[in-house]
């Protein structure tokens, strides 16, 4: 007996879906890495400005259900009218090993590509090797790297580029 494939959608957000976003950060990072509401304090200030300055024209986020329920998201911002910055990427433990990581950076890369950004940043941690390594796939480099205290734990920060 075959199993069916799972349904997979990418969307843009609908009300509710931001918070949701903040609240998955929160309890994914405190839970897999001890991370305390610093982070989740961080995320909804990133998510908060995102809305308010929200360029539809320049900046998109895609929130990403499987079988109908929300399990990932990521979000474009635009840092510059040459840069744009790759932000939040989640995705629920049940919704990994599926690629939806690959698909949500990949919806980033051609929707900055198709806008004419030159380049596009992201800022992540040393720590998170699975994302780390999607990055680095799609030709990503690390430009800097550098040591901190933050949510409670001590981590490196680093900052990816990848040029379009």
């Amino acid at each position: 007996m075959s199993q069916a494939q799972p349904h997979i959608v990418l969307r843009d957000p609908e009300p509710g879906d931001i918070g949701w976003v903040v609240e998955q950060h929160g309890a994914v990072y405190a839970r897999e890495y001890g991370w305390n509401s610093e982070f989740e304090a961080l995320v909804a200030e990133i998510a908060a400005r995102f809305l308010r300055r929200f360029q539809p024209e320049w900046e998109k986020c895609w929130i990403a259900e499987l079988d109908g329920r929300r399990v990932g998201a990521v979000f474009l911002a635009r840092k510059s009218a040459t840069v744009a910055q790759l932000r939040m990427l989640i995705l629920t433990p049940d919704a990994r090993g599926l690629g939806l990581g690959s698909r949500l950076s990949d919806a980033c890369i051609d929707f900055a590509r198709a806008k004419g950004y030159r380049k596009m940043l992201l800022w992540t941690n040393s720590c998170l090797t699975a994302a780390r390594a999607i990055y680095a796939k799609r030709g990503f480099v690390l430009k800097k790297s550098e040591p901190y205290h933050g949510f409670g734990q001590d981590l490196v920060g680093e900052t990816w580029e990848l040029k379009l």
